[in-house]
C-alpha cells in the first residue's frame, strides 16, 4: 500500500524516533521507517496507531490524488533560496471531523488580519497535548477565549491571552478545546 506517513511526519516536523515514541505502545524508529517505505506491510492496526501518534485521521495517511501535495521548488535558508538536492513535495493537510477554524479579523500576537487558523478539537483527556500551544476555548453564552495554554490543574485550564500585557485567565472544565495546528496566510 502506498502511504503518506513520511509526508505527514515531515510536515509536522517529527523524526522517525519521535513517531515511534508517540505510538501506543511505543515501537522503534526502524519499524516506522519500514512502514513508511513499504518494506514492511502496513496493516490497518499499524495505520491507526501511526495516525494516532501523528494526530491525524488514518485516511490522511493513504496515498491520494495530486491535489493533496505540491512540489517544493526550493528551500529558504540563511543563505537565501536554495535548490533542492532531490525532488520534494509539501503535504496539504486534510480537514477532518475533529477540525474547526478560526478566522483572524484583527492582528494579535503572531496572527495577522486575514489569517485562517485550523484547530484540532481535543477532549479533556487530551488537553495536555496542547500545553504551550495556542488554543481556542469555548466559554458560556457562546463566547470564546483564544490564547496560550500554560497550565492545567485538575479541570482548570490556565490560558494566557495573546495581547500585550494580557492577564492569565482560568477556565473551568470546558467540554473541548481547539489546538492550533495549521495557519493559512495569504500574502
Amino acid at each position: 500500500m502506498i502511504n503518506r506517513i513520511r509526508d505527514v511526519r515531515r510536515a509536522k516536523g517529527l523524526t522517525l524516533n519521535d513517531v515511534a515514541k508517540l505510538c501506543d505502545p511505543p515501537t522503534t524508529a526502524q519499524t516506522i521507517g519500514r512502514l513508511e517505505t513499504g518494506t514492511r506491510t502496513l496493516s490497518l492496526d499499524w495505520l491507526n496507531r501511526i495516525a494516532a501518534a501523528l494526530g491525524v485521521d488514518s485516511a490522511e495517511l493513504v496515498q491520494g490524488g495530486k491535489a493533496e501535495e505540491i512540489a517544493v521548488a526550493a528551500r529558504l535558508t540563511d543563505k537565501g533560496a536554495q535548490a533542492l538536492a532531490k525532488p520534494e513535495h509539501a503535504y496539504i493537510p486534510q480537514p477532518s471531523d475533529h477540525m474547526v477554524a478560526l478566522k483572524v479579523q484583527s492582528g494579535i500576537g503572531d496572527y495577522r488580519a486575514g489569517d485562517t487558523v485550523w484547530l484540532r478539537q481535543l477532549n479533556p483527556d487530551d488537553y495536555t497535548q496542547a500545553l504551550n500551544r495556542d488554543v481556542l476555548v469555548p466559554r458560556p453564552a457562546g463566547r470564546f477565549l483564544f490564547g496560550r495554554l500554560i497550565g492545567r490543574e485538575g479541570d482548570k485550564l490556565h490560558i494566557l491571552p495573546l495581547g500585550v500585557g494580557a492577564r492569565q485567565q482560568v477556565v473551568n472544565d470546558p467540554a473541548w478545546i481547539g489546538m492550533a495546528e495549521t495557519m493559512i496566510r495569504s500574502l
